[in-house]
């Protein structure tokens, strides 16, 4: 078909590289989601078609090809990036060239661009919740660590911040190279069993997920003991080290595959018959379906593929979500959305422990920060 014939956006993700893993979600969520509005009849009788280039976790090619899709392509909407290396990487372009980003990650906060939707949690959505749930369980001495960039040293921050207002003592903080050698691993498990904390807070990201984890599980430091709380360890790095000592982990996320809704059922449903009956489904793939979804909503009310348009139509835009209803806020461009936090059941799934009665509006400048006691009344699904 012609440009003129199909509605045309990027899809910019690594689909090889230390991002394999969440990259690999990001991409078959925006797939199903393009699968599914072609088959209803596209957006206003036009299909959808994707140009996807792999970055293969390397912010030159996210620079490079964010920069193809907005001058040699013509594509003036992307959904992409993993990281906030990889967003804050693209975005002098997507503003130079008024194009639109629908970033489909959790992120620090922080931020704002009139030319960015943030599909992903805010801070206020997985770190406060996640500080109530484990202060709830006793925790109060931590150990933080991450990957050394923006994200994780933003998140551990907050993460300090909240720890210490409620009585609680950070041990240690420890960052590692986005890529680290092997030993480097190991010595961060060696602190963990040197300092036994009551919980580490992870926010190594990629590959280092796994490598982790499965130091972890081979050193013997059972999860009901010491367990690793996150924001961004989900279903896909957990059954990929396929590890039942991994039983005990805790994340916080608006999206795990185990929620109990016709919603859900339905849209893990498809997400397997497309992919594979044993595919792990994260909130990953659930934000990049939202992403587009949200797209072809905007666009259907715009009428054309204008960026200014497109962002009008935006703001304030909702729809029933597979982790309920979802909705962009009118002043940010963050996604009002559900917090939960979900422990790994050691097999294939986070069995839900909290979840907020309410969506919650993003917060991304954290302006009632540390108001962890002023989270919406809960529902206490399991111990």
């Amino acid at each position: 078909m012609t440009a003129s014939q199909t509605w045309t956006l990027g899809i910019l993700f690594s689909r090889t590289g230390m991002m394999q893993i969440p990259s690999t979600q990001h991409v078959h969520g925006a797939m199903l989601a393009i699968d599914e509005i072609n088959a209803a009849g596209g957006v206003l009788g036009k299909p959808l078609e994707a140009i996807h280039y792999d970055t293969r976790s390397d912010i030159a090619l996210y620079r490079q090809y964010a920069d193809r899709l907005l001058t040699e392509d013509a594509v003036g909407v992307i959904v992409g990036c993993c990281t906030s290396l990889s967003r804050k990487a693209v975005l002098p372009s997507i503003e130079r060239r008024n194009g639109l980003l629908w970033y489909p990650d959790l992120y620090e906060g922080f931020e704002y661009s009139p030319n960015v939707i943030y599909v992903g949690a805010a801070t206020n959505q997985n770190s406060l919740p996640l500080a109530r749930y484990l202060f709830r369980r006793g925790a109060r001495r931590f150990l933080l660590i991450g990957s050394d960039y923006i994200y994780p040293r933003e998140a551990n921050r907050v993460m300090r911040d909240l720890v210490e207002r409620h009585g609680g003592e950070v041990l240690d903080e420890i960052y590692l190279p986005m890529q680290p050698p092997p030993e480097e691993l190991d010595r961060l498990v060696e602190r963990v069993l040197a300092l036994r904390p009551d919980v580490v807070f992870s926010t190594l990201v990629g590959s280092n997920i796994v490598n982790f984890c499965e130091r972890y599980a081979d050193a013997g430091i059972d999860p009901a003991d010491i367990p690793i709380a996150s924001h961004n360890v989900t279903e896909a790095e957990l059954i990929a080290i396929g590890r039942a000592e991994c039983a005990g982990h805790i994340t916080a996320a608006p999206y795990f595959s185990s929620i109990k809704t016709q919603a859900n059922r339905d849209f893990v449903r498809a997400f397997r018959q497309r992919f594979g009956a044993s595919a792990p489904i994260s909130q990953y793939a659930a934000s990049a379906y939202c992403a587009v979804r949200l797209f072809a909503l905007a666009l259907e009310c715009a009428g054309e593929m204008d960026t200014q348009r497109m962002m009008a139509c935006a703001r304030g835009l909702e729809m029933a979500a597979p982790h309920g209803r979802i909705v962009i806020d009118s002043d940010n461009n963050h996604t009002w959305m559900t917090p939960r936090v979900g422990v790994w059941n050691g097999v294939d799934e986070f069995d839900l422990v909290w979840e907020s009665d309410e969506v919650v509006q993003p917060d991304p400048w954290l302006v009632s920060y540390g108001g962890v006691e002023n989270l919406p009344d809960t529902v206490q699904a399991a111990g």
